[in-house]
């Protein structure tokens, strides 16, 4: 559904655009003022912002100054409402990037259109954008990842026959700059990997499901176990079993084990590194509403709606502010493999308290 932040201070205007748009089956935001209205759209992101010019405190053009300011809204299209028709106020406007302005007193009709052809027009930016960021992310996913896959092996290869060959009593200085050059090499060729599948899967995503289908019809994993394992596996690698709180039921699942092992490596490991020691990893598993459900929670930093939002393939959050290693693949590869499956995965974060993801799984069916 559309979504549409409507900015005006006269109660009686705002109400009625808001039912307006309302009874157009669009999702509307109401804000009473600029300041509120400026963060209604750093945390909701609408599709479209209507806004009036003349208001108390934060007017309309330095309203438009301080979403245009911000990378997440700074495209979203903007109409001005305004009982001034000046060309000064206008232009104004417009070199503010205001993308079209509509004068008071205005019927429903010409709203409607100044707001669908804003929305058309959008569209037709956003699909471009789309098609050439997508063109260049498979580029690179297919191709950089192979070039890298050569050298890093003979960089593992050679790490671990120098390990093999030092003197552990005399040489411990040694051996730790070996093992530390082995673990890094292996660390990116886990991203590497991670940047495989993902083509791979975007690419079955694209051209149709048909041997995913054929694996689900014969594949029925009993996630049990599938789950222990490579939760504790992770819980391991970081010091953190103790963290651990599993309480899985068993079903049979429409998923091959090693698929299944990816889901729940990438989420779980997502939950170990963006908390702290000490704080609980929730793993939950069970059968209701006719799927398996698999919900993974943490106590960590989490996200905002934003942030949720805008998760991607090639994103990572607040890289430079935390540090933490990874490509922001993780959770673009669980979400697609739930998907390509017949499931779905939904993420819920309320920042600095907890991060939920669930991943619904379709059920094995026996057709004999």
């Amino acid at each position: 559904m559309v979504k549409v932040l409507v900015i005006e201070d006269m109660e009686s205007l705002r109400e009625e655009i808001m039912e307006t748009l309302a009874c157009e089956d669009f999702e509307v935001i109401g804000a009473d003022n600029g300041t509120l209205g400026v963060e209604l759209a750093r945390e909701h992101l609408p599709d479209l912002i209507v806004c009036d010019v003349m208001m108390p405190g934060l007017d309309g053009f330095d309203t438009l100054k301080a979403i245009r300011q911000e990378d997440l809204t700074a495209v979203i299209p903007f109409i001005f409402l305004t009982a001034k028709s000046d060309k000064g106020d206008l232009r104004q406007g417009m070199e503010l990037g205001a993308d079209d302005y509509i004068t008071k007193p205005f019927a429903t009709a010409e709203l409607l259109s100044a707001i669908n052809t804003r929305l058309a027009k959008q569209a037709v930016i956003n699909t471009k954008a789309k098609t050439e960021l997508d063109a260049l992310r498979n580029s690179i996913s297919m191709s950089l990842p192979h070039e890298l896959r050569t050298p890093l092996n003979g960089i593992m290869g050679f790490s671990e026959m120098l390990l093999e060959a030092l003197n552990s009593e005399q040489q411990p200085d040694l051996i730790m700059i070996v093992q530390n050059i082995k673990d890094s090499a292996q660390l990116l060729y886990r991203v590497i990997q991670n940047f495989l599948l993902y083509a791979e899967l975007e690419l079955a995503a694209t051209n149709g499901n048909d041997g995913i289908e054929q694996e689900q019809a014969i594949a029925a994993t009993y996630g049990t176990d599938v789950i222990l394992e490579i939760a504790g596996k992770k819980a391991a690698e970081y010091g953190r079993n103790s963290d651990l709180r599993l309480q899985i039921n068993e079903a049979p699942l429409m998923m091959p084990p090693a698929k299944l092992s990816k889901i729940v490596e990438e989420l779980v490991d997502n939950a170990l590194k963006y908390s702290e020691t000490g704080s609980p990893i929730e793993v939950l598993g069970e059968t209701k509403d006719g799927f398996y459900w698999l919900e993974i929670s943490d106590r960590g930093r989490g996200m905002t709606v934003a942030q949720i939002q805008q998760v991607g393939a090639y994103m990572q959050f607040e890289r430079k502010l935390y540090e933490q290693q990874g490509s922001g693949l993780g959770l673009a590869i669980a979400r697609r493999l739930s998907e390509l499956y017949g499931g779905s995965l939904t993420l819920n974060s309320t920042p600095d308290q907890k991060t939920t993801v669930q991943v619904k799984l379709p059920l094995f069916v026996d057709k004999d």
